[in-house]
């Protein structure tokens, strides 16, 4: 555990690599280390262009440009960009092929022999992803990664961001335990990612083979992998690649010294660099949104049911201080879970108590500048209740609206929509979504605990580097920072 007593000093004159460097919680990360450690040697951010000068572009309008680095633009000043064109590389790749298809052979030697420190928060996390990307970046895309960090000859230490919820939907206490390569949750034999690519490979040329539109080949690839995650016990395309890259860092690692870091869903930054900040519809905001524009009129969940979100700020910090405790350790498993569920839940009730108490002290406007009135919704606790909800709402006569069938309704005004379309849109979504609105696990942190006391007693700087989620006071976290976040970040 050398220099584990101070993660900026471990931070110091060190060359770290990120990978998905333009997503939500890879800008949290980088923004952090160039604030608490401006003497980093360099960091190398790995993003998806064609050329230097396309990765150029995206690391100023994707990255820089945000809110999120405006303490560290008034730290610099005028110094702002010098200093970041000192500390800050762009690497135009793709993680998805091999070597991460990079073009500049003089690049890929300095990254091999300069590279000390690779964190891999490339990932596509819809739930319904096509299947032939999700496997290329969530599964595949880990093979090219510790490929790549087996040829760098200075690494120091390996973080892969996976997700907690790679559980599936198993409920109970859930352990920092590792996924054994080709053993699925159902029991199911048979699970092989190379065959899972060959099944892709055989979808894609049969669409060719029949024309297939693109739209066509588009929804032919979401429903494969829903069908294939859930063959094998896991609820969503997401979680089902994301569980078979975990695989391979167990089958692949050999010496390299590695941490997964499994996150719950995570929420708008708690205290660093301020209070707030967020970027796009994040899981459990979706239902915030919906509920502030005065568009969510029922709730699907078990309304006493723990959900586990964790602050991004907290995610970092308990990435950077796994990432310094276990450089140059290559022991077997070093997997954290970094949630709420256990330390300091919070449930569906709290969440409703919140939205509504906010939104009717501080509602939002319309359109038209007027105040959006919310009330209190319906709380539909299993599917039945879901499935008569909706067909009282949609599939019965409604004020305004003139029954044709049991497909078309139009307005009186001549406008017609497709109801049957609309409800097949909702099923779907009420299908991804199911299993963790009625989720019943609990994510185990022992190992993280252990982490957070050994951190405390070597002098880590844990106010830099908190990630106790019992700090955390959800009411306070809920009314004056997360939801004024999404207020301020999200609604359009």
């Amino acid at each position: 555990m050398e220099h584990f007593g101070s993660i900026t000093q471990f931070l110091e004159d060190k060359n770290v690599l990120v990978l998905g460097a333009a997503g939500f919680l890879a800008k949290i990360f980088v923004e952090k280390i160039l604030r608490v450690q401006p003497n980093v040697k360099k960091v190398y951010l790995l993003l998806r262009a064609a050329d230097a000068d396309s990765a150029t572009k995206r690391l100023h309008n994707e990255i820089l440009k945000k809110n999120l680095f405006k303490l560290l633009k008034e730290n610099h000043g005028e110094k702002f960009n010098s200093f970041i064109s000192e500390k800050v590389t762009v690497v135009p790749g793709d993680i998805s092929q091999e070597e991460f298809n990079l073009k500049d052979s003089n690049l890929v030697k300095e990254l091999y022999n300069e590279t000390n420190v690779i964190v891999n928060l490339a990932a596509t996390t819809n739930f319904d992803e096509r299947y032939d990307a999700a496997l290329d970046l969530n599964t595949f895309g880990v093979k090219h990664v510790l490929n790549f960090a087996k040829n760098c000859i200075n690494l120091r230490v390996l973080v892969h961001v996976s997700t907690a919820y790679v559980c599936g939907e198993k409920g109970g206490l859930i352990t920092e335990e590792p996924y054994k390569m080709g053993v699925s949750l159902n029991g199911v034999t048979g699970l092989d990612i190379n065959v899972e690519k060959k099944v892709v490979e055989e979808k894609l040329k049969m669409l060719q083979q029949k024309g297939a539109s693109d739209n066509d080949v588009k929804f032919a690839m979401k429903d494969l992998g829903i069908k294939r995650a859930k063959m094998y016990g896991w609820p969503n395309t997401y979680v089902f690649t994301k569980a078979m890259g975990e695989m391979l860092v167990g089958t692949m690692k050999e010496n390299l010294p590695i941490v997964i870091v499994r996150p719950t869903m995570i929420t708008s930054t708690y205290k660093e660099p301020f209070p707030g900040w967020v970027e796009g519809v994040r899981t459990i905001d979706s239902i915030i949104v919906a509920y502030g524009k005065g568009k969510l009129t029922c709730f699907l969940a078990d309304i006493e049911a723990v959900f586990d979100v964790i602050p991004a700020d907290i995610v970092v910090n308990a990435m950077m201080v796994a990432m310094a405790k276990h450089a140059n350790q290559s022991i077997d498993d070093n997997i954290y879970h970094v949630g709420s569920s256990v330390g300091n839940p919070v449930r569906y009730r709290n969440l409703k108590d919140y939205t509504f108490r906010y939104f009717t002290a501080k509602p939002c406007l319309d359109k038209e500048g007027k105040l959006i009135k919310v009330g209190t919704v319906t709380v539909l606790e299993n599917m039945n209740s879901f499935q008569r909800y909706m067909f009282i709402r949609y599939m019965l006569p409604l004020k305004g609206l003139e029954l044709v069938n049991t497909t078309f309704c139009h307005f009186f005004d001549g406008t017609y929509f497709d109801i049957n379309k609309k409800v097949q849109t909702v099923m779907r979504l009420v299908d991804l979504y199911k299993p963790y609105l009625f989720f019943d696990g609990l994510f185990d942190n022992t190992n993280a605990e252990k982490m957070q006391k050994e951190a405390r007693q070597s002098g880590v700087e844990m106010d830099l580097f908190y990630f106790d989620p019992k700090m955390i006071d959800w009411e306070d976290y809920f009314m004056n920072v997360h939801i004024p976040g999404i207020v301020k970040y999200c609604f359009k």
